[in-house]
Order: C-alpha cells, then sequence, then structure tokens
C-alpha cells in the first residue's frame, strides 16, 4: 500500500441507481471512522484498467447519521472520473479519504432567518445532507430549495424531497421548506421555466417563494455550475450581500469544487 493510499479507506459499492441518460446515483458502505458535517465534499478514487488511480471531489447526499455514504453523479462523455465511476457495480471498491472537505455548512453563518439553497444539476448533493439534518430545521424559519436541471426528468431525489416533512422527527417542521424546481430547456408542470440567474433579476423567484432576498433575514447557498456562481454572486453583490469568511461574517455560502 502506498502512502497516498494509506490516507484511504476502500469501500464496497452497495447499490448504483441510473436516474436519467447521463445521470446515475451512488451508494457505498462508510468506514466508522469517516466523519463529515451536512454539506462537506469526500475525495473519491477509482481505479483505471492500466492500474492507476484518478481522484475527485464529490459531496455527500446522504446525512452525517447514515450508515452508508451517497454521492449524485453525472456522466461527463470521456471524462476519466466519471466514465470510470458510471461504470461501478455493487461490490466493486471505491476509495474515499479519511478526511472530510468544504466549507458549504451551515456554520457558515452565525445568524439569519431565511436559507435559500439555490442548486443546478448535481450541485443540488450537498443540500439534499443538509435537508436531512435536524440542525438546519432548528435554525432557519423558512427553507428554499431552488433546484436547476435542464429537463424535467433530470430532477433527481423528488421522492426523498417531498418525504422530508413526513419524517417523525421532523414533522413540526415541515411548514418551513419550500421547494421550487426550476427547468430551463423545456416546460415541466409544476417547475419555474428559466435559468436561476434570470428568475433573480426578473423577481419571478421571489415571487414564487412569497419571500424577499434581503442582506437582513437571507443567508444564500450556492453549489453546481461554475457560471451561475458567479453571476448569482454578481447579482446579490447588487443588493448588498456578500460572500461570507471568517474574518467577515456575509450572507452568501459557495462550494467551488468544479
Amino acid at each position: 500500500m502506498t502512502a497516498r493510499e494509506e490516507k484511504f479507506t476502500r469501500q464496497t459499492v452497495l447499490e448504483v441507481q441510473p436516474l436519467a441518460p447521463g445521470l446515475f446515483t451512488l451508494r457505498t458502505t462508510r468506514d466508522q471512522g469517516f466523519r463529515f458535517r451536512s454539506g462537506q465534499f469526500a475525495r473519491l478514487g477509482v481505479g483505471k484498467a492500466d492500474g492507476s488511480t484518478v481522484w475527485r471531489a464529490y459531496s455527500m447526499v446522504s446525512s452525517p447519521y447514515d450508515e452508508f455514504l451517497d454521492f449524485f453523479s453525472i456522466v461527463v462523455p470521456g471524462g476519466e472520473f466519471t466514465s470510470e465511476l458510471s461504470r461501478l457495480q455493487e461490490g466493486d471498491t471505491l476509495l474515499v479519504d479519511k478526511q472530510s472537505f468544504g466549507f458549504l455548512t451551515l456554520d457558515r453563518f452565525g445568524d439569519g432567518r431565511d436559507l435559500w439553497l439555490l442548486a443546478t444539476g448535481t450541485g443540488v448533493a450537498p443540500f439534499i445532507s443538509i435537508l436531512q439534518d435536524f440542525e438546519v430545521w432548528e435554525r432557519f424559519e423558512r427553507i428554499i430549495l431552488v433546484y436547476s436541471a435542464r429537463e424535467g426528468r433530470e430532477l433527481a431525489y423528488q421522492p426523498l424531497i417531498a418525504e422530508l416533512g413526513q419524517r417523525d422527527h421532523l414533522a413540526e417542521y415541515a411548514h418551513k421548506l419550500q421547494y421550487i424546481p426550476v427547468v430551463t430547456r423545456e416546460e415541466h408542470p409544476g417547475a419555474l421555466h428559466g435559468r436561476i440567474t434570470t428568475l433573480i433579476a426578473n423577481g419571478e423567484l421571489e415571487r414564487t417563494a412569497g419571500l424577499a432576498l434581503t442582506p437582513e433575514h437571507s443567508r444564500i447557498m450556492l453549489c453546481g455550475n461554475p457560471q451561475m456562481i458567479h453571476d448569482c454572486r454578481a447579482l446579490l453583490k447588487q443588493r448588498d450581500m456578500q460572500l461570507s469568511l471568517t474574518r467577515r461574517p456575509g450572507q452568501v455560502a459557495v462550494e467551488n469544487y468544479w
């Protein structure tokens, strides 16, 4: 075993589930010593035919209290990592770094009334984890999950999102969550049509939520397409909402591992 491999554990694939063309979920065993906070990511390693290993960062979809690890992936045509990851089957091995990473966690915000979770594509993964953690339901009065995909069939985890409020320990908090699906390339029943940035700029997102984006009350997490993150940050900056840093608390938190 090399010095690098000693930093990782070998986990067994329990389930691979296709969701739509080019999208799938992956469940693995979890090492008892692996700890993470909702919203963080792990570095995953897959072996190639030539014996080398490719590593990439993936957010945990599962909660910190689950005995397994869930991941959500897109298949990038010709992608060095996702091509190998998508070939894994039940019983195969996936390397998982012993350490968790990332700052898209609730402790980025010291206060705030409304939590906005804005995601595109597989960027919804850390937010699913956050929503399965009791802390978020206690801390915020309103939680707005905005999840954008190109086509309606690419909106993942719909049953899980729908049943969150039915869980025994969350039932009394179910009224806090509002889910707003967004589809960009087609009209889809029950979803807004257009890019998240457009919906912020023209006010439609706030009208749908019945809630204003304000520096005083809003705390916003962004995860997904780098261009979406860049453009959203610019729009929010125009409203005096800044990136939250250790030395300067703000209203916006982002994850950049693309």
